[in-house]
């Protein structure tokens, strides 16, 4: 995630929205005293020309909120120390002055759910030779779901400006930037774009029982942003 205190808004990262892509095009317009949170070390590599992750911690992991068997007994990660990879919205705000999470402008990405469940799946079994069929990971494995709207929400209600769409990435990013004053210096990078091998299209994975399986799990951004299978 992103707080520009130079350019006043906060980009909240969500899952296979192209985030890290939309990341490394905003860590070039911040400033020094901006929060950047970590990325992979492959992805930071991908920063060296912009400004990389800064000021993202607040304390030792001796002082983190979060419970120690959730720090995975002294195996610290960013979200230890303050500001982390897809942090909600909820600790987002815990985190910063109260007047400037009211005043900044806010933002997130979202992505139709059947499409990102799809591209979440070649993302869990990268490097594998025989990943499990598509329906049983959805059905089998308690890690399948993709929480994106407790990303952008806090309490059930949407908790950001503006929720952009993945399919309309790069339109949506410029209306976001203009809400600030910016625009964007370049292209998107592209970043992570390989998991996913084939071009079989994602509703070709579904059948009807995987399918109303996704539109329960993702009712909340299906209505909010009126996607459909």
């Amino acid at each position: 995630m992103i707080v520009s205190h130079t350019h006043k808004f906060i980009f909240l990262k969500t899952k296979k929205t192209a985030g890290t892509s939309v990341e490394l095009a905003l860590s070039a317009l911040c400033g020094p005293g901006d929060v950047i949170s970590p990325l992979t070390t492959i992805d930071e590599a991908r920063r060296a020309t912009a400004r990389g992750a800064q000021n993202w911690r607040l304390h030792g992991w001796w002082g983190s909120p979060r419970p120690l068997l959730k720090r995975r007994w002294f195996k610290f990660t960013a979200a230890d120390y303050g500001f982390y990879n897809h942090m909600p919205a909820i600790e987002a705000r815990a985190c910063i002055d109260d007047k400037l999470w009211r005043s900044y402008f806010k933002f997130a990405f979202d992505r139709n759910p059947w499409d990102r469940q799809v591209s979440f799946y070649h993302h869990r079994f990268r490097g594998e030779k025989k990943p499990p069929p598509f329906a049983s990971f959805l059905r089998e494995d308690q890690h399948a779901r993709v929480n994106n709207y407790d990303i952008y929400s806090i309490d059930g209600d949407v908790a950001v400006d503006f929720v952009g769409r993945y399919e309309s990435l790069e339109d949506d990013l410029k209306l976001a930037l203009e809400r600030v004053g910016l625009s964007l210096p370049a292209a998107l990078p592209h970043a992570k774009s390989t998991f996913r091998r084939d071009s079989t299209p994602y509703r070709d994975y579904y059948d009807e029982e995987t399918r109303d399986l996704v539109a329960r799990w993702y009712a909340r951004e299906i209505e909010f942003l009126d996607y459909a299978f």
